[in-house]
C-alpha cells in the first residue's frame, strides 16, 4: 500500500476555527448592510420629509430657515454615521475573503486564487523558474498573505536566495512565535488591504532620502514673519483704521515672496501627493506591529527598527498626515483667501520638507521591516495551517540532504506519495531512471522545494529534513528561445555551465538535473553528462540527475562509489499506465514509450 500524507488533528482544529470566524464575519456583514440599508431609507425619508416640511412652511407664507433645522441635522447625522456603517461592512468583507482563501489552502483549493509574484520571476535564475517558485500554482501563491509590496519583495528574495545558519535559527523561533496569532495575521490583512495598490518601497525610500528643498533656515523665519506681517496688516485694516495702502503692500510683498519660492513648493507639495499619501496607509498597520506583545529577538529587532530616536514611526507618520491634511485646507474656498495672506501653502510645504529631513531616512527602514514581518507571518500561516510539517535541522559541519518522508507542498495532502531521499556522506549523487510520468521530475521539485523553503526559515513537506547551506541550480524548465535565436539544447547547455560556476562559489551545490542533455544523441550525451558529474563531484556538489535514457544509467559504474542508481517504476493495465512514484533501488529495466503510442492508437 502506497504511503501518503495523512492530515494531523491540529489541522482540522484550526479549519473548524477558520469555518467559525468565517460564519461570524459573514453574520456581522449581513448585520451591518442590513443597517446600511436602513440607514439609506432613514436618509430618504429625511429629505423627502425636509421636502414636504419646506412646501408646507412656503404654503403658509411664514418661510424661515429655522424650520428645516431639525430635518437638516437629521440628514447631516445620518450622513456623518452612514460611513462608518459602510467601512465596517467592507471589514466583515474582506475577512470574509481572508478566511476564505486560507480553507482554500488547507482544502488545496488555493491554486489560482492568490498572488502568483510573477514580477519576481528571472528566467535566467538558476531554479526559480525549475521548481515553479513564481507564477499560476506557484509555491509563491501558495506561501504569500501578504498585503504591503514590501511583504511581498521580503518573502521572494528569501525564495531567490538561501539564508545563513544564524538567520534561519532566527526564523524558525519568529515564525514559532506567530504560529498561533491568527488575530495577528487577521488584522494585518484589514490593514494592509488599500497598501498593496499604491505603496512601492524603492520609491518612497528614495523621496525620504532626497535632498532638502528649504535647506536654509533663514527662509522659514522669512515666510513666517511675512505671515504674521500680512495677517497684522489685515487686521489693522479691519479694526484699527490703517487703511489700505499697507495691506496692499504687504499683500503685494508676500505674493512677491511666494512666486519666488512657488517652484520649490510646487515640487514639494506634488511628491507629498504621490508619496505622502501613500505611506499614511502604512500607518495603521505600523500601529498594530508596535503594540503587538513579542519576545523573539528577530522580532523585537524589527519592531526597533519601526522606532526612530525613540519614537514609533506610526506617529510619525500621523504627524506627517496632520500636516498633509492642514496642506489640504488650502484648497477650501472658504479658507483659501486667509490661507494666501498667511502663506499657508508655504509653511506647510517647508514644514513636510522639514519633517521629511527628519524621519525620510528612516522610511525604507520602517518598510523593510514591515516587509520582514509579513514575510514571517506568510511562513507562519503556512505553519499553522500545516502543522504536520516541522522546521528542518540545519547542518554546518557536513553537505547533506536527508529527507524522511519528502513530499511536494503544491500537490494535495492526500494524493502525495512520499519518499526517502538521503544525499551526503557515501552517496553524492543519485542517477534516477523511469518511464515518462513515473514521477522523476517531481521528486527533483520536491528535493528542490524543500531545499528553498528549509533555506528561507519555513517548515518543509517531510517527515524529516536535516539540510546542510546548499545553493540550488536546476535544468527542470529549460526551453528554446525564438526570440533570443536559441535551440533547446543551446539554452540546457547554458544553463549547466551556470550551474557548474554556482558549484565554485563557497556554499555547496546542490544540482537538479532532469534529463540532461537530451537534445544530443546517446554517444554525446552519454560522454558529457559523464564529464559534468565528475566535475559536480569532485567540486563538492550532491544533487541527482534523471533519465529515461537506459545508456545514460552506465556512467554510474565511471564514477565509483559516490553515485547511486535508483529508479521509478511503471506497469500497462487495462490500456493505462499505472505508476507507484516511489523510488526504487537500481536501474529501471523497461520502458512505456511504445505501450503509450499503442494506448493512444498509433500502429507501433
Amino acid at each position: 500500500m502506497l504511503e501518503r500524507q495523512a492530515l494531523p488533528p491540529a489541522c482540522d482544529d484550526l479549519h473548524s476555527e477558520y469555518t467559525r470566524r468565517q460564519a461570524n464575519h459573514e453574520r456581522a456583514l449581513a448585520r451591518w448592510e442590513r443597517v446600511d440599508r436602513r440607514v439609506a431609507d432613514a436618509r430618504l425619508i429625511v429629505f423627502v420629509a425636509a421636502l414636504a416640511l419646506a412646501f408646507f412652511v412656503y404654503r403658509l407664507g411664514r418661510p424661515s430657515a429655522v424650520w428645516l433645522a431639525a430635518p437638516g441635522a437629521a440628514f447631516v447625522a445620518l450622513l456623518l454615521v452612514h460611513e462608518p456603517i459602510r467601512l465596517r461592512a467592507r471589514r466583515a468583507n474582506r475577512a470574509i475573503d481572508f478566511y476564505k482563501r486560507g480553507l482554500a489552502r488547507m482544502e488545496d483549493r488555493w491554486a489560482g486564487g492568490g498572488v502568483q509574484g510573477l514580477n519576481f520571476l528571472d528566467l535566467e535564475h538558476p531554479y526559480a523558474a525549475d521548481l515553479d517558485l513564481f507564477g499560476p500554482g506557484s509555491l509563491f501563491e501558495r506561501l504569500c498573505t501578504a498585503r504591503t509590496r514590501a511583504g511581498e519583495e521580503a518573502l521572494a528574495s528569501w525564495l531567490l536566495a538561501p539564508a545563513t545558519p544564524e538567520v534561519i535559527a532566527a526564523r524558525h523561533q519568529a515564525v514559532d512565535e506567530l504560529r498561533p496569532r491568527l488575530d495577528l495575521r487577521e488584522d494585518l490583512e484589514l490593514l494592509g488591504a488599500d497598501v498593496r495598490a499604491g505603496l512601492d518601497p524603492v520609491v518612497l525610500a528614495e523621496w525620504g532620502n532626497a535632498p532638502r528643498v528649504f535647506p536654509d533656515r533663514s527662509i522659514h523665519v522669512a515666510t513666517l514673519t511675512l505671515s504674521i506681517l500680512g495677517v497684522s496688516s489685515v487686521i489693522g485694516w479691519l479694526f484699527f483704521d490703517t487703511g489700505l495702502l499697507p495691506m496692499f503692500f504687504m499683500l503685494a510683498v508676500e505674493g512677491t515672496f511666494a512666486m519666488w519660492l512657488a517652484k520649490r513648493v510646487k515640487h514639494v507639495v506634488a511628491a507629498v501627493d504621490e508619496r505622502g499619501h501613500d505611506l499614511v496607509l502604512l500607518s495603521g498597520l505600523l500601529e498594530r506591529l508596535e503594540r503587538e506583545p513579542l519576545e523573539t529577538p528577530l522580532l523585537l529587532s524589527l519592531r526597533k527598527a519601526l522606532e526612530t530616536e525613540g519614537r514609533p514611526a506610526s506617529k510619525q507618520i500621523q504627524r506627517l498626515a496632520r500636516l498633509i491634511h492642514l496642506l489640504d485646507c488650502r484648497n477650501n474656498q472658504f479658507f483659501a483667501p486667509f490661507a494666501a495672506v498667511m502663506l499657508w501653502g508655504t509653511q506647510l510645504a517647508m514644514a513636510i520638507d522639514a519633517w521629511r529631513a527628519e524621519s525620510g531616512p528612516a522610511i525604507g527602514r520602517w518598510l523593510a521591516a514591515v516587509g520582514d514581518f509579513e514575510a514571517l507571518s506568510a511562513l507562519a500561516a503556512y505553519a499553522a495551517e500545516n502543522p504536520g510539517d516541522p522546521f528542518p535541522e540545519i547542518v554546518v559541519d557536513q553537505v547533506c540532504y536527508e529527507a524522511e518522508g519528502l513530499g511536494h507542498p503544491l500537490l494535495p495532502r492526500l494524493d502525495c506519495v512520499v519518499n526517502d531521499v538521503t544525499l551526503g556522506g557515501e552517496i553524492h549523487a543519485l542517477v534516477v531512471s523511469g518511464s515518462n510520468m513515473s514521477g522523476k521530475s517531481t521528486l527533483l521539485r520536491s528535493i528542490g522545494v524543500s531545499t528553498v523553503m528549509a533555506l528561507a526559515g519555513s517548515p518543509v513537506r517531510a517527515k524529516r529534513l536535516r539540510i546542510a547551506p546548499l545553493a540550488v541550480g536546476a535544468t527542470l524548465r529549460v526551453q528554446d528561445s525564438l526570440q533570443a535565436g536559441k535551440s533547446r539544447f543551446y539554452a540546457e547547455i547554458t544553463r549547466v555551465r551556470q550551474i557548474v560556476d554556482v558549484s565554485r562559489g563557497p556554499i555547496p551545490l546542490l544540482f537538479l538535473l532532469d534529463e540532461l542533455f537530451s537534445g544530443t544523441n546517446s554517444h554525446d550525451r552519454r560522454i558529457g553528462a559523464e564529464a559534468v558529474l565528475r566535475g559536480l563531484l569532485e567540486r563538492g556538489s550532491i544533487g541527482l540527475i534523471t533519465t529515461h535514457d537506459l545508456a545514460l544509467a552506465d556512467v554510474v559504474a565511471g564514477l565509483g562509489p559516490r553515485t547511486l542508481n535508483v529508479h521509478f517504476e511503471d506497469h500497462f493495465e487495462d490500456g493505462r499506465m499505472r505508476f507507484d512514484y516511489r523510488m526504487h533501488p537500481g536501474v529501471v529495466q523497461h520502458s512505456n514509450a511504445l505501450a503509450l503510442m499503442r494506448a493512444v492508437g498509433l500502429d507501433v
